[in-house]
């Protein structure tokens, strides 16, 4: 059985991994963070913010009774669904937007569950929240960068 084992150690000349991947665990956190940035940035210009902005009556005359929406505010969301879907892909504005949007998705979880009375539909709202936030946090260091550059 200790024969087995060391022969499953990684160190082990059968076992061989990318020199990559095992030198730079950051680089493919990079990589899922941009992919993940790219996915949800198209999503909100696309799904989410485009029809706000495209066409907004139509939205609002399906939307249920008991959810009311000025037009003013729905154009509103749309933009700033749209800029931080865009601000998701630009590199020095991706942790503002992501923290812009981790926002916005708390508030609509509030609308969907308090104002809209479907608490069940605020579920979306607050895994894409909870995912802002960590992209947020992730990217913390261009929030610094950013301001260190502004304050010269």
């Amino acid at each position: 059985m200790d024969h087995f084992i060391a022969t499953l150690r990684v160190d082990h000349p059968s076992v061989s991994f990318s020199n990559d991947v095992a030198a730079c665990p950051g680089k493919i956190r990079n990589r899922a963070l941009w992919t993940l940035q790219i996915l949800l940035g198209l999503f909100f210009i696309i799904a989410s913010g485009g029809p706000k902005l495209v066409m907004p009556n139509a939205l609002m005359d399906n939307a249920p009774e008991n959810l009311t929406i000025p037009l003013g505010l729905l154009i509103f969301i749309g933009v700033a669904e749209v800029a931080g879907g865009v601000g998701l892909m630009v590199p020095r504005l991706s942790a503002l937007a992501a923290a812009g949007l981790s926002v916005l998705t708390v508030l609509a979880a509030g609308t969907q569950a308090f104002i809209a009375d479907m608490p069940l539909m605020g579920i979306f709202p607050l895994v894409l929240a909870a995912i802002f936030a960590w992209i947020a946090y992730e990217r913390r260091a261009i929030v610094t960068d950013l301001r260190n550059s502004l304050s010269r």
